[in-house]
C-alpha cells in the first residue's frame, strides 16, 4: 500500500509542475564500421528482418550519466545516451531490407500524458525515418512503467514481418510493476520469431536494474543483455549490429535439424512447407503479413507494408516459374458473408499492387476465406489483428 500511495503521489506531482528534463538534440561525432561489405561478401547474412525499440523515458534518465563511453558532451543525461546509443545504431545498420518503430514509456508531458507513447509505428526502416523517430524523444519525466509498454508492444507488431529484435534500453531502475509477465506474453504470441535485447544506460547505484535487464533478455530465450559503455564505440556497436541483425556465414545448423524449405522456421512447426527462399515469413513459417491496416469496409492498401511488398515483388521477380495464390483473411468483426466478401476484395488488392509492379497477372490467383481460418485468438485486439492478415501460397509445386 507505502507503495502505490508513493507512486500515486509522484505522479500527481508531475501532472501538476509539467516538470520534465530535456534531451540533447544533436549528437556527438561518430564513425561507424561499414558492415556492407561484409554483407555483399555472404560473410554477413539477415536473420532479422524488423526491429522495435522500447526506450526508457521516465524522470530517472533524466538524471547524470557516470559511465564511459560518451566523453563527447559533458554532463550527459541518460536519456540522451539512449539517443545516442540509437543514433549510432542507425549509423552502423548496413544497407538491408528492415521494417522499425520505436514506443518510449514514463508519464507527463514527455509522453503525451500516458504511461507509454508510440513514437513511431512499425514501418519500413530508412535510417532518415528511423532518425526522426529518435529525435522524437524529447524528454523524460514520470515513473517507470516498462511493463505497459511492453503489452502495448504486443499489439504493435502484429504488422512487424518476419523475425523481430525487441531493443530494451533502459537504466532498470525501480519499476512500477514487474515486466516478466509482459515478456512472457510476448514470446507466447510471436514465439522463436521473437527475440529481446537490453542495454543498460544506468550508474553503479542502479546495479540491480542491470540485474533486472538480464533477466528479462533472458526469458525470450535467443536475446542477450550489454551495456551502454559496452555499445559506445564503433566495434562495440558494430559487434551489437551484427549479433542482432545477422548470422556470421551460412546457416547450415538450422538447416541440418530439418528446416527443408530454408525459411529459418523447422518442418516441425512450419505451417507452410515449400515456402521460396529469400520471402520473409511469419513464426508459423509463412510467407505472410499480419494486421492489415485497411480502412472499414475499404481494400485499399494503406501505407506501412513496403518492405513486405518489396519482399514479395522481390521473390517473384527472382523465380520467374513461381505462381501464388494470395489468401485473404479477416477477424471475427461483423458478420461472416461480409467478412467473406471483404477477405476477397483484399487479396485482389493485393494482387493488383503486384501487377502495378511488373508481377504478370496470370500468375497470380485470389482466394478470401474470411473468418474461417484465425491464426490466433479473436477475443483480443493482438489477436485480431494477427487474424487480418494476406498470405501467399505458391502454386507451381
Amino acid at each position: 500500500m507505502k507503495k502505490t500511495l508513493l507512486t500515486a503521489a509522484t505522479i500527481a506531482s508531475i501532472a501538476l509542475s509539467g516538470c520534465a528534463t530535456q534531451s540533447i538534440s544533436t549528437f556527438s561525432p561518430f564513425q561507424a564500421t561499414d558492415l556492407n561489405p561484409l554483407v555483399k561478401s555472404g560473410q554477413l547474412q539477415q536473420k532479422k528482418n524488423s526491429f522495435f525499440v522500447i526506450n526508457d523515458s521516465s524522470s530517472s534518465t533524466g538524471d547524470t550519466y557516470l559511465g564511459s563511453g560518451f566523453s563527447g558532451q559533458s554532463a550527459l543525461s541518460k536519456l540522451s545516451v539512449e539517443k545516442e546509443i540509437l543514433d549510432r545504431m542507425n549509423q552502423t545498420i548496413p544497407n538491408i531490407s528492415l521494417s522499425s518503430g520505436l514506443r518510449s514509456f514514463g508519464f507527463g508531458p514527455c509522453l503525451s500524458w500516458g504511461f507509454s507513447k508510440l513514437n513511431q509505428a512499425v514501418q519500413s526502416y530508412t535510417s532518415a525515418s528511423f532518425a526522426g523517430a529518435i529525435n522524437s524523444l524529447e524528454c523524460s519525466s514520470g515513473g517507470t512503467p516498462v511493463a505497459s509498454a511492453l503489452t502495448a508492444a504486443n499489439t504493435d507488431l502484429t504488422s512487424a514481418p518476419g523475425n523481430i529484435a525487441v531493443i530494451l534500453l533502459s537504466d532498470g531502475y525501480n519499476y512500477d510493476v514487474s515486466p516478466v509477465p509482459a515478456v512472457e506474453a510476448l514470446k507466447q504470441q510471436y514465439g522463436d520469431k521473437l527475440c529481446l535485447y537490453t542495454i543498460w544506460v544506468g550508474n553503479e547505484k542502479e546495479a540491480a536494474g542491470q540485474a533486472a535487464l538480464e533477466q528479462l533478455a533472458d526469458i525470450s530465450g535467443c536475446g542477450f543483455s550489454t551495456t551502454a559503455s559496452a555499445v559506445a564505440s564503433s566495434n562495440g556497436m558494430a559487434d551489437f549490429v551484427t549479433k542482432v541483425f545477422f548470422t556470421v556465414s551460412a546457416p547450415v545448423a538450422v538447416a541440418a535439424e530439418g528446416d527443408a524449405d530454408g525459411d529459418g522456421v523447422l518442418d516441425s512447426k512450419d505451417r507452410c512447407p515449400n515456402t521460396p527462399r529469400g520471402a520473409i515469413v511469419d513464426k508459423d513459417g509463412c510467407w505472410a503479413f499480419h494486421g492489415v491496416l485497411f480502412d472499414f469496409d475499404k481494400a485499399t492498401i494503406k501505407s506501412g507494408y513496403e518492405n513486405v511488398f518489396d519482399n514479395a515483388i522481390k521473390v517473384l521477380k527472382l523465380n520467374p516459374g513461381l505462381t501464388v495464390e494470395i489468401q485473404g483473411h479477416t477477424d471475427s468483426k461483423g458478420s461472416a458473408t461480409y467478412n467473406q466478401n471483404l477477405s476477397e476484395r483484399r487479396a485482389v488488392s493485393v494482387k493488383q499492387l503486384l501487377v502495378n509492379n511488373g508481377i504478370a497477372a496470370t500468375r497470380l490467383t485470389t482466394r478470401g476465406f474470411g473468418e474461417a481460418k484465425p491464426v490466433a485468438s479473436n477475443d483480443t485486439e493482438a489477436g485480431r489483428a494477427h487474424n487480418r492478415r494476406v498470405v501467399y501460397k505458391r502454386t507451381d509445386m
